[in-house]
């Protein structure tokens, strides 16, 4: 397996229902707007508690050449 590399990170993360339906369209419209990158990697973790569900995406990323 070879290493990915990277340059930068960008994290979506929320607790809110409302903000976990939009977060498709944020990651959408964060990509359209930072048009020169690819992303190479992403990361998508869930986690609770009693009360809170927190959604994170993380993306990886390398800006293109």
């Amino acid at each position: 397996m070879g290493l990915i590399s990277f340059t930068g990170v960008k994290v979506f993360s929320t607790t809110l229902a409302r903000d976990r339906e939009n977060m498709g369209e944020n990651i959408t419209k964060w990509l359209k707007e930072n048009s020169g990158v690819d992303v190479v990697d992403k990361i998508v973790t869930q986690s609770s508690d009693k009360e809170f569900h927190c959604l994170t995406i993380t993306l990886f990323y390398r800006h293109k050449v």
